[in-house]
C-alpha cells in the first residue's frame, strides 16, 4: 500500500495555506455543519426559529 502523501515533506503536509484549498474547504464544510446542527436544535428545543430565539423577527 503506498502512502498518499508521497511527495509532501512532512513539515509542510500540516501547514496553512491560504485560499481555496482543500483543506481550508474541508474544515468550512465541518464549521457549517455544526452551525446547522445547533440551528436545529435551537428550533427543536425552543420552538421557535433561529431568528425569533434571537429577536431578530
Amino acid at each position: 500500500m503506498t502512502s498518499s502523501t508521497k511527495g509532501i515533506p512532512s513539515s509542510d503536509r500540516n501547514g496553512w495555506k491560504w485560499g481555496f484549498t482543500p483543506q481550508a474547504e474541508i474544515w468550512n464544510g465541518r464549521l457549517a455543519m455544526i452551525g446547522f446542527v445547533f440551528a436545529v436544535a435551537i428550533e427543536a428545543l425552543s420552538s421557535r426559529g433561529v431568528l425569533h430565539f434571537w429577536k431578530l423577527m
